[in-house]
């Protein structure tokens, strides 16, 4: 079986990597890499081979318990789940420690925060730089209206808006995060209520927007969030489990040139 030299591996993480009578070779992790975006071609190349050694050690487990899990570049997902499930028995949390982990993490178990909406949208296209710079000052001038006359704005949305929202006044009704486009949530979530003094922009174009009102996140009881709580202690205990299982597979088939005893193994063990 052949060693590949350390000097061959595109900014090795470490030595030839060799699990229990397997080879992970240069051209192995060559073709990992590409699923570990990174702007240090160091750290994409060491999440690649940590990947690939947690890949190739349940592989050889499973082959011990007679499972079929594919190959190392092209693993069943679904037989290693299925092999894990049964391998790592976590058992599901108390309702004592449900309680206890509610009640020392609030943040985590909230109503979001809830923004009563009106915009008016003066479309241009994101490539568009002249239509953005024409309904940007058509929008500042929208703005610059309503701010002496607010009771105009359902008058407005319906000439200036090209929302459908328009036939409504402009009105989007009570929101959320994630009801609307990204860039527009962010630029949203913060705002005061009223009149906002300067357009909005998004992928569509540029909103004027006026906040009727805000509920801001309030922390929800633990009746209402117990399965959530519940979920989220049994994926920690999840993680806790997997990490000891694969770190006893290392020091059982063997692992030579890559440790994961110093790495991070919580993460996703498929691409």
């Amino acid at each position: 079986m052949q060693t590949i030299p350390v000097e061959t591996l595109p900014n090795a993480p470490g030595p030839s990597i060799r699990v229990g009578d397997s080879v992970i070779g240069e051209d192995a992790i060559a073709g990992e890499m590409q699923f570990h975006p990174s702007t240090d071609r160091e750290a994409a190349a060491k999440a690649a081979a940590r990947a690939l050694v947690i890949q190739e050690l349940l592989r050889q487990r499973a082959e011990i318990l007679g499972i079929e899990t594919g190959s190392l570049h092209e693993p069943d997902e679904r037989a290693i789940a299925v092999m894990l499930d049964q391998e790592l028995q976590v058992p599901p949390p108390d309702e004592e420690a449900c309680v206890r982990f509610h009640a020392a993490h609030p943040e985590r178990f909230c109503e979001p925060t809830r923004l009563k909406v009106r915009h008016i949208l003066l479309a241009a296209a994101p490539d568009d730089l002249d239509a953005r710079d024409e309904q940007f000052k058509k929008a500042e001038g929208l703005i610059e209206t309503l701010k002496q006359h607010p009771k105009r704005f359902d008058e407005m949305a319906q000439r200036f808006s090209q929302c459908p929202s328009k036939d409504e006044g402009g009105s989007l009704g009570w929101i959320t995060r994630g009801q609307t486009v990204s860039e527009l949530d962010r630029a949203l979530e913060p705002l005061p209520e009223g009149l906002h003094e300067r357009p909005l922009p998004s992928r569509y174009g540029w909103h004027v927007v006026v906040i009727d009102a805000r509920l801001e996140r309030q922390p929800l009881p633990y009746t209402e969030v117990k399965d959530r709580v519940a979920h989220e202690l049994t994926e920690q205990a999840t993680r806790v489990a997997l990490r000891h299982y694969l770190l006893a597979l290392e020091s059982e088939i063997g692992v030579e040139g890559f440790t994961l005893a110093d790495d991070d193994v919580d993460g996703p063990l498929m691409r």
